[in-house]
């Protein structure tokens, strides 16, 4: 008895742990985008790539301030022949000489930059513009992401919704056998024609087990972008999808021009690389500082010091730079001209993409209304046909013909629906404006 009550636990155990391990997911187009902006290996990089630089200019900025060193010294004299000279008139006399075996030396110095050919200024405009370039870089990796996101999203919504369109028609199939079977026990309808609809219900069982292997396949791929249990299914209701309308839409290139970020971000590079040019420009100058210190000095039984400040100012200029300098300021303008042609090379792609994405998303509208439009024909078709056939007026090829075409229209309407909205979002995204839509401050 306790061992049929043993059973009967791991029974129900294996049961729950198979329904966990199965786990659904309700997951809305925009809690999907925002997941992948908090999990995204490319986001994160990014982000992290924005924080160095922003460190780095951290650094650049702390060269405004002065440079203050302090030293020491203690060293040991071991036998130090020791000659004092002085002005005294018996210099030969047989004065004995100290002991020195010791010295003690301390150090404070301070050296404050005044002018370096404006290499400081320069610099930090150099590592600013490089800091914004990377933060829009950032928001460009975000766009990128999002309609990643997007795709995954779309296509597993149109597997879902194949999956399940399928699934009717197939229960429409096996009642037709059904029916058919027992037509042909009664000599109703010939051998033929119960095969016709058992070779129907077999080409609709491969079908469903193709749209089923596609579905679990994208779902995965959604599942590990989003950093999820790959176990989880993820569920996508209608109105997880259309749930907003389509306003402002673009019509040419000048919104990418605007809000392109990595467009934007070029731009910023070039603007570092202008700046470039400056810092090494500033090698034709010669750096002015103003410096001071402290020192205290103790030689055992010969001198000691104390409170021995100074300060002045103090210059230096590095001569072979009139002749070395010029290469480096060749280097740094060239540089400069490769960001200008990138720019150049960019702008022409974003313009000839946001072309494609208005031409592609005015196609899937066009598609959207002719499917809806089929949906109809394909309906209506196949009633017609029905009752014909019902009426002897039509054979089996035709009722059969025009149940995959009634299916095959509700298909492509589903998808061609998902197109328009997928098609829009890559029309926001080549137009820089995809990260609004979704509200970036979330994150």
């Amino acid at each position: 008895m306790k061992a049929n009550h043993l059973i009967l636990f791991g029974v129900l155990f294996l049961g729950i742990t198979s329904i966990e391990a199965q786990e659904k997911k309700s997951l809305s187009l925009d809690e999907a985008i925002h997941l992948a902006w908090e999990k995204s290996n490319e986001v994160n990089l990014a982000n992290a790539k924005v924080t160095t630089k922003k460190y780095e200019l951290q650094s650049v900025k702390n060269n405004i301030y002065p440079d203050l060193k302090a030293s020491a010294q203690y060293q040991r004299l071991t036998k130090a022949s020791v000659n004092m000279k002085t002005n005294s008139s018996d210099s030969n006399s047989d004065n004995k000489a100290p002991n020195v075996d010791q010295l003690v030396l301390g150090q404070i110095n301070a050296t404050l930059p005044i002018f370096s050919g404006f290499k400081l200024k320069n610099s930090i405009k150099v590592s600013d513009n490089l800091y914004q370039a990377e933060t829009a870089n950032a928001l460009q990796t975000k766009e990128e992401t999002a309609m990643k996101v997007i795709n995954y999203y779309a296509a597993l919504y149109k597997a879902q919704k194949t999956v399940e369109l399928l699934n009717e028609n197939y229960k429409s199939a096996q009642q037709r056998v059904k029916d058919f079977t027992e037509l042909e026990k009664n000599e109703i309808v010939p051998k033929n024609d119960l095969l016709k609809t058992q070779l129907q219900l077999s080409k609709v069982q491969l079908s469903l087990d193709q749209a089923k292997s596609n579905l679990s396949v994208v779902n995965y791929e959604l599942t590990s972008f989003l950093k999820l249990d790959p176990k989880t299914i993820i569920e996508i209701r209608e109105s997880d999808f259309y749930n907003f309308e389509m306003n402002n839409i673009p019509t040419d290139e000048n919104p990418a021009l605007e809000n392109r970020k990595d467009l934007e971000a070029i731009r910023l590079q070039e603007k570092a690389s202008q700046a470039s040019i400056k810092v090494a420009r500033s090698g034709y100058y010669p750096s002015l500082s103003l410096i001071g210190g402290y020192t205290t000095l103790d030689l055992k039984n010969v001198v000691t010091v104390q409170n021995a400040m100074n300060f002045g100012v103090g210059i230096s200029y590095n001569l072979s730079n009139i002749f070395k300098n010029a290469t480096e300021v060749k280097v740094a303008k060239s540089q400069a001209e490769e960001l200008q042609a990138s720019e150049m090379m960019l702008t022409d792609y974003i313009k000839v993409q946001v072309q494609k994405a208005i031409e592609d998303y005015d196609l899937a509208v066009k598609q959207k209304g002719v499917y809806a439009q089929a949906v109809e024909q394909a309906t209506e078709n196949y009633r017609i046909l029905k009752d014909k056939y019902d009426n002897g007026l039509a054979d089996t090829n035709d009722l059969l013909e025009a149940d995959v075409e009634q299916l095959s229209s509700k298909i492509n309407n589903t998808v061609a629906k998902a197109n328009v909205i997928q098609k829009y979002y890559n029309l926001l995204s080549v137009t820089g404006q995809l990260n609004q839509t979704f509200n970036l401050s979330k994150i």
